[in-house]
């Protein structure tokens, strides 16, 4: 391993960085599918690996891709990996996407053709396809209905999106490395507000695997990865902008878990206040959380999705304490890390050549 240098100027049409930790089951299926879709249009694959234990650099290494390595295992979550990749990428355009996913044949050309006739829009995302539908959470965001899938303005590019290096670079950087999850959120924030668009496509941009953990199991690992965090560390990265503030204020889980947390403490005060008797408040505490259960569960068609979204509140609500909590690190400092593999070297790389974007069937109107 040799200490990561700044990349060269841009030299391709595409970079696409992958960010993954410990995805030996995929990462194969992920490079293959990253590879092919620069066929054609040429470009680059940049691996951002937030130190994996297990074999996915190994693996990585056999393909013919620039491998970064995160100097510091400790400084591990969404918003460093993303960063990371982008400022070893070359690209012009960069396309975002987890280790965990396969990029749909296409998807690359269309996206780049409508960046190529909309100047104002700054990234052009698609759907995510979702393969894990033995999840509750992942079998949700595949129930949406088909109404929903439609070229659209968005506020955020979740799952990943094709972003122009130079909308990035007049906001300072691609991802805030202090968020663990809501990074694609944030970063929606600070285009907008600098006056760029986000447009999603209605065809499938990749499809995701996801975590096969059972539904409790991955609660409590969104809380010890920090992941559950993101919402606080949101908020107080965008603590003294008044404009920022009210945009996030907006968000409906916000709304919510600051309002579990009052009631955390109104129950608390409650209990105290009634103490050595506090039956009554628990009582009381008792039938409006099976009250919340039932309209949820309605609501989502299922007891099940309706428990482990009431679950899911409160690990998130205490998951915006903690995370308001954390001390930010500057956004303005490059992340320390490794060079592994500095891209193709062999008779199987894919050339970068000059893109030739295909004619739009997505322009916008």
């Amino acid at each position: 391993m040799t200490p990561a240098s700044p990349p060269a100027p841009p030299s391709g049409p595409v970079s696409i960085v992958i960010k993954a930790l410990n995805e030996q089951a995929h990462i194969e299926a992920c490079l293959d599918s990253a590879l092919r879709a620069l066929q054609g249009i040429g470009g680059e694959v940049v691996l951002a690996d937030s130190c994996s234990s297990d074999a996915t650099v190994a693996l990585a290494q056999r393909y013919p891709v620039r491998i970064v390595q995160l100097a510091h295992a400790s400084e591990r979550c969404c918003g460093v990996g993303a960063q990371l990749g982008f400022e070893h990428a070359r690209g012009s355009l960069v396309y975002l996407m987890d280790g965990d996913m396969e990029l749909q044949a296409g998807f690359l050309e269309a996206a780049a053709s409508v960046l190529a006739q909309n100047p104002q829009l700054a990234a052009v995302g698609g759907q995510v396809l979702e393969r894990n539908l033995a999840h509750l959470e992942y079998r949700a965001r595949n129930d949406k209905p088909m109404a929903q899938r439609r070229s659209t303005a968005v506020d955020r590019l979740d799952g990943g999106g094709l972003y122009r290096r130079s909308a990035i670079e007049s906001v300072g950087h691609l991802s805030d490395r202090n968020l663990h999850s809501y990074e694609e959120y944030e970063l929606g924030l600070r285009l907008r507000r600098a006056g760029w668009g986000l447009w999603r496509l209605p065809i499938d941009a990749v499809s995701h695997q996801g975590h096969r953990t059972a539904a409790l199991a991955l609660l409590w690992r969104r809380w010890r990865s920090g992941y559950a965090w993101g919402v606080g560390e949101l908020l107080r990265a965008c603590w003294g902008d008044r404009l920022r503030w009210r945009e996030v204020w907006r968000l409906r889980e916000v709304r919510l878990y600051l309002g579990l947390l009052a009631l955390w403490l109104l129950l608390a005060l409650w209990l105290l206040a009634s103490w050595p008797n506090p039956v009554p408040a628990l009582t009381t505490a008792a039938l409006a959380a099976c009250a919340v259960l039932l309209l949820t569960s309605a609501r989502k068609r299922s007891l099940a999705r309706g428990l482990y979204a009431l679950l899911a509140w409160h690990v998130n609500a205490a998951g915006l304490l903690r995370g308001l909590l954390r001390k930010r690190r500057s956004t303005a400092r490059p992340i320390a890390s490794r060079l592994i593999q500095d891209g193709p070297a062999g008779p199987d790389a894919t050339p970068a050549t000059p893109a030739t974007p295909t004619q739009p069937s997505h322009a916008l109107v």
